[in-house]
């Protein structure tokens, strides 16, 4: 392969990681998200909804995010994960007082969508140092998700730690993914 032939490569490669901080920063939100959602003081199922809209809106935010600086092949999913995101996000909005046992179902569903992205991600980039913490999220968000799908008629209280366990792994696993990049870059 002579240097002509590398130079999409090279080019992917520079525009992925010139934005490694974004990652890093998008990490950080999703952790001060998560300790923010353990403060509510959740008292009702109506709460609960709009809780889980925003988490859906800042959740569709990051996937169009992550999948502008995203391969052409991964960018495709990320952005329909982000249109997902945003329709669930309005349904919380326009029925915030329906059954929450819908957002449990949606959040299982998420959980266990999540974490085999992220496993598949980890697992694409077992070359690089770190990638085993991108697998260890997955992994827990999997584990979450098959524990939300099995409980879904559980109290309000579960469903915000959820919710608040998905930030969390989620903020550990974009800032593992914003150090990966940072280290392709140098």
């Amino acid at each position: 392969m002579s240097i002509t032939d590398s130079r999409p490569v090279l080019d992917f490669v520079h525009t992925t990681t010139r934005h490694w901080w974004w990652l890093l920063v998008a990490g950080i939100t999703w952790i001060v998200l998560a300790v923010v959602i353990l403060r509510f003081n959740v008292t009702t199922v109506a709460t609960v909804a709009v809780l889980f809209g925003v988490y859906c809106l800042l959740a569709a935010a990051n996937e169009v995010a992550t999948g502008a600086i995203a391969s052409q092949g991964w960018r495709v999913v990320h952005w329909l994960l982000a249109a997902l995101f945003t329709v669930v996000a309005a349904l919380a909005f326009m029925q915030p007082g329906e059954t929450f046992i819908s957002l449990a179902a949606v959040m299982s569903f998420y959980f266990v969508f999540r974490g085999v992205l992220d496993i598949a991600k980890a697992i694409s980039a077992s070359s690089m140092p770190g990638w085993w913490v991108l697998l260890l999220a997955g992994l827990a968000e999997l584990v979450i998700g098959f524990w939300a799908a099995a409980s879904w008629s559980v109290s309000v209280v579960v469903l915000v730690t959820w919710v608040a366990a998905g930030a969390m792994i989620h903020g550990i696993g974009e800032v593992a993914a914003g150090f990966m990049a940072h280290d392709v870059a140098r």
